[in-house]
């Protein structure tokens, strides 16, 4: 009933444009590492108004066999600020139809009455005791995408075998029902209740549990930027400051409003560094600001940058925000504690191919490190695993700048990452510290972890895959390589297949993963590199890290060893030239 979209289609089929059509026809989304995600537009691999709803009468198929209280106990819907004029297509458009198709089937729906944070789903599925939830968002992706992240009943992404049941249940009801087309039906249901006050008081009221200092925030003379990248965060920052007990942070004018274009940055991604940071950088140096906060479009990831004493700016990798949170956290947990705490029933969690910092902190202090598959709706799913067995969680990450500090909301957090990032730059300025000096203390005490994280983008699966199996037939047929240019390899792990040459029985610990290609080399000389695909862009990734045991520490040497075997693992394992890859600098 969409007029944009089935025109999109019409043309294409009076141009004459098969294969187009093919594309977008005979496929259907699937659940990668954040949901379904796709660009906006007609198609069943696309996300628009009929896609959107499919998905949720799977996901009410589904919900209803599994909760004998699902229409008692409600299902929250949340929205970012997305939007495309060309197939008329807004986040708040398709959360109204994801809201209507439950609505007419007399489930209670918490629907939000405007754009919110993603953490704000997973938090108000638990705070409600909701059976699940689904947030319309794309994220940092680009402006052209949208995407669809459903919750579970303890406040986690899905996980597998979610997915996939819920996928089946999709297939079996592909016809829109009565009622599924009506999105006026949240102005008019009595079933449709809105939670933003109730989730959003509670919200910042739970973000008190991780101020340790509120009297140094009240007097801190440090100032504050804070970029929300044209999406839900400002208003969300702005509390969340105030929470704490700081003076508001200064917002960039240009940035700070909703725009579903991204107008002033060449992509909303505040992981690419200083280049999408220039706003936010120059008002600082105007305002005398030493720190500045990035939250993405929907403020679930921070980008952190500080001046150094030379005036240049430092804009921290998630890894090294990482080992200053793992530091901060567990250092705030070790002096707040009550005397019969049991150091050994703290856990910290990171994906596989983050940076093993947390995993050094632990060895010496004597908490638990954990590892899961990439994506926060692994950690998601064992935090509250391990909460349930009455442990204490204190921190979780991934390197792409996703950070959970606390337990509050079971996901990856901006918003909450922004403040105590703040609450620490406070505190180390006592200290006469900045946050990089910090760092630099920490790998003192821990050892040097340098890493390296970078992609370059494919936009043919077909060489994606040849990619990877030739990696997998490398000296002939099931036999990886041993080597890469002068390094030698010591171990093999390929998640995809579920091999490791490392266990005793050649099977991997970290579960299989056949949908997304992953596999991780590590070297003689102690460096691990992982290849992998995105879970949610046409990107193949690479990550390498170097780890050295405290005390044996010459930076740069390190530095210079890691970027010799990544060029070497491009040139060997990638082969971009011959297999027409772009390299995320061009």
């Amino acid at each position: 009933q969409n007029q944009k979209t089935k025109e999109q289609i019409e043309s294409l089929l009076q141009s004459g444009k098969h294969k187009e059509l093919r594309d977008r026809l005979c496929c259907r989304l699937t659940f990668g590492t954040a949901g379904l995600r796709s660009a906006m537009g007609a198609g069943f691999c696309y996300i628009n108004d009929l896609t959107v709803i499919q998905s949720t009468q799977g996901i009410y198929k589904y919900l209803e066999r599994n909760f004998s209280d699902f229409k008692q106990r409600g299902f929250v819907v949340g929205y970012d600020t997305r939007g495309q004029v060309t197939s008329n297509c807004s986040s708040k458009k398709l959360a109204k139809l994801t809201a209507a198709v439950l609505l007419a089937k007399d489930v209670l729906v918490y629907f939000f009455s405007t754009y919110v944070p993603t953490p704000f789903v997973p938090y108000a599925v638990q705070q409600l005791g909701a059976v699940a939830g689904v947030m319309i968002t794309a994220s940092h992706n680009r402006k052209e995408d949208n995407g669809y992240k459903v919750y579970w009943e303890n406040g986690a992404q899905i996980t597998s075998p979610h997915d996939k049941e819920i996928i089946k249940c999709i297939e079996e009801c592909v016809e829109p029902w009565n009622g599924s087309w009506n999105e006026n039906l949240v102005d008019t249901s009595p079933l449709r209740q809105d939670p933003l006050k109730k989730i959003c008081d509670s919200y910042m009221e739970d973000l008190t549990k991780i101020c340790y200092h509120r009297e140094l925030n009240v007097q801190t003379s440090l100032k504050f930027v804070h970029t929300s990248f044209h999406g839900v965060g400002h208003d969300y920052v702005q509390l969340a400051f105030k929470a704490f007990g700081f003076q508001p942070p200064i917002p960039v004018p240009e940035q700070k409003d909703p725009d579903p274009d991204f107008s002033t940055v060449k992509c909303p991604n505040p992981e690419e560094g200083e280049s999408v940071l220039e706003l936010s950088l120059r008002l600082a140096e105007k305002e005398d600001a030493r720190v500045v906060v990035a939250t993405d479009p929907d403020a679930d990831r921070l980008a952190v940058a500080e001046q150094q004493e030379n005036g240049c700016w430092k804009v921290f990798t998630g890894n090294e925000l990482a080992a200053l949170f793992g530091w901060w956290m567990f250092s705030r947990w070790k002096e707040n504690c009550s005397q019969d705490a049991d150091v050994r029933n703290v856990y910290m969690l990171a994906t596989t191919v983050s940076s093993k910092i947390l995993r050094a902190i632990a060895l010496k202090e004597g908490f638990h490190f954990e590892e899961t598959l990439p994506g926060f709706k692994w950690i998601g799913s064992r935090v509250k695993n391990l909460l349930d067995n009455g442990k204490e969680v204190l921190f979780a990450f991934e390197e792409s700048i996703g950070f959970m500090c606390g337990t509050s909301v079971l996901d990856k957090d901006g918003v909450s990452a922004a403040v105590v990032i703040a609450e620490m730059a406070t505190y180390l300025q006592g200290q006469s510290l900045t946050l990089a000096q910090k760092l630099v203390d920490v790998y003192e005490t821990y050892g040097y972890h340098i890493s390296k994280t970078s992609y370059f983008l494919c936009y043919d699966p077909p060489t994606i895959k040849r990619i990877f199996e030739r990696l997998r037939n490398f000296d002939g047929p099931q036999s990886y390589p041993k080597c890469c240019g002068v390094y030698n390899i010591l171990h093999v792990r390929d998640v995809t297949t579920g091999y490791d040459s490392s266990q005793l029985n050649k099977k991997s610990v970290l579960p299989v993963s056949k949908s997304s290609q992953m596999i991780t080399f590590t070297f003689q000389n102690g460096c691990v590199a992982t290849l992998r695909t995105s879970g949610t862009e046409p990107k193949i990734k690479y990550y390498a890290e170097m780890c050295a045991l405290p005390g044996h520490s010459d930076r740069s040497v390190l530095e210079e060893e890691l970027q010799k075997l990544i060029e070497a693992l491009i040139e060997h394992f990638l082969e971009p030239d011959k297999n027409g890859l772009t390299p995320k600098s061009a």
